[in-house]
């Protein structure tokens, strides 16, 4: 009787400390569930190239406390249900961050899932809601909608001096997002919208979406949809002889926004939180090496994919250690330099939220490619 008794506390022993000793292991586990099909298979490649370019410069130097980084990457099809179904696969194989998915539909369902398994889960996702849920263990690699906004409708009342405009939005929870955040940005000032015009994800014909947009007289247009979609508008602009102001967020001016939209492009302003063309040193550095790595330039998906592995990379550091509750704990008052870590690209920092902080940029597109025309300060720095 004693002896099966000893035999039982030995095995729940041994249970207790496999629990607890999971990253004892020799490498640390890091599962990629992104978008690589479906309406979001751009912004998905970019990210997954950005953290694949970040893991194996990371691993060349040594790894993470002399760990080595492993990936395994997943593709979501550009579905929450999926991403879902994924995210679980991951906490079953131990891993100890997930990043991704990059769509804000997707991380709102799945996040669910990494919360419950207190895992670290890194986001692309930009609608504001994500991290008003009071998850601790989900982090953006992007800044909010809510903090967005308001720089842009500055931008449209004070320096476009815009009276008006008409809102061509995607309808779903990204687009949802952006319209209310920048209505509630405009509200404040004395621009009023006078259209909202709605789309869906992978809409491929724009035609009544801007005459829509011209029957309603705006003095510009304010237009917030995928980066697919966004080209397929812009052509659509250019064929109907738009000429007033077009002004959006990242997924208006992207890399391979202006790819397929080639010169119907020129003339569209951002607000950008990251972009390849910007003139720091270390932003410059990183989009030689995912150029020469890939063969393309890196829109802002890829640099937030990047960044994002080397805050994780500073948050272990700074805690010591591979605990997943700790690092998750840190991240929340975290602040990197980028002297100190080039790779998060820009000096960031982290709120009680899991919502950063950085320098930002508006864009033009000037003959196909992004022009910074302004360096807007980090919010703390106001």
């Amino acid at each position: 009787m004693k002896k099966r008794f000893a035999l039982q506390l030995i095995a729940a022993c041994a249970l207790a400390m496999g629990a607890t000793a999971g990253f004892a292991q020799d490498v640390i586990k890091i599962a990629n569930i992104v978008e690589l099909s479906g309406g979001g298979a751009t912004a998905g490649t970019n990210f997954k190239n950005g953290v694949e370019l970040a893991v194996k410069e990371i691993n060349a130097s040594g790894g993470i406390l002399g760990k080595k980084i492993q990936t395994t990457t997943t593709d979501t099809q550009s579905n929450p249900g999926i991403a879902k179904g994924l995210t679980q696969k991951a906490i079953d194989n131990d891993v100890f961050a997930i990043f991704g998915p990059v769509f804000s539909g997707s991380i709102m369902v799945s996040m669910a899932e990494s919360r419950r398994a207190e895992v670290p889960n890194f986001t692309g996702g930009e609608a504001s809601s994500i991290t008003e849920q009071g998850n601790p263990y989900v982090f953006r690699t992007s800044f909010t909608q809510a903090d967005a906004m308001p720089k842009v409708a500055r931008y449209i009342n004070q320096q476009a001096k815009l009276k008006s405009i008409a809102i061509i939005y995607v309808n779903n929870d990204f687009g949802k997002g952006g319209l209310d955040a920048i209505k509630k940005a405009l509200a404040k000032t004395d621009t009023k919208v006078v259209a909202e015009i709605s789309s869906e994800s992978g809409q491929v014909d724009f035609s009544a979406a801007v005459l829509r947009a011209k029957q309603s007289n705006a003095d510009g247009l304010f237009a917030y949809s995928n980066e697919e979609e966004s080209a397929r508008l812009l052509r659509e602009l250019r064929k109907q002889g738009w000429t007033k102001p077009v002004i959006g967020e990242t997924t208006l001016t992207g890399q391979k926004v202006i790819e397929l939209a080639g010169d119907a492009a020129n003339g569209a302003v951002a607000h950008v939180g990251l972009t390849v063309d910007a003139p720091q040193p270390a932003i410059r550095a990183f989009r030689a090496k995912f150029e020469k790595e890939y063969k393309y330039v890196s829109d802002h998906n890829g640099m937030k994919g990047y960044s994002g592995i080397y805050v994780l990379k500073a948050a272990i550091e700074k805690v010591g250690k591979l605990d997943r509750k700790a690092v998750a704990a840190a991240l929340h008052t975290l602040k990197v330099k980028a002297a100190d870590q080039p790779g998060v690209l820009m000096d960031v920092s982290f709120d009680s939220k899991g919502d950063l902080d950085r320098e930002s940029f508006m864009i033009e597109v000037k003959n196909g490619k992004q022009e910074v025309v302004a360096i807007l300060p980090a919010l703390g720095k106001k």
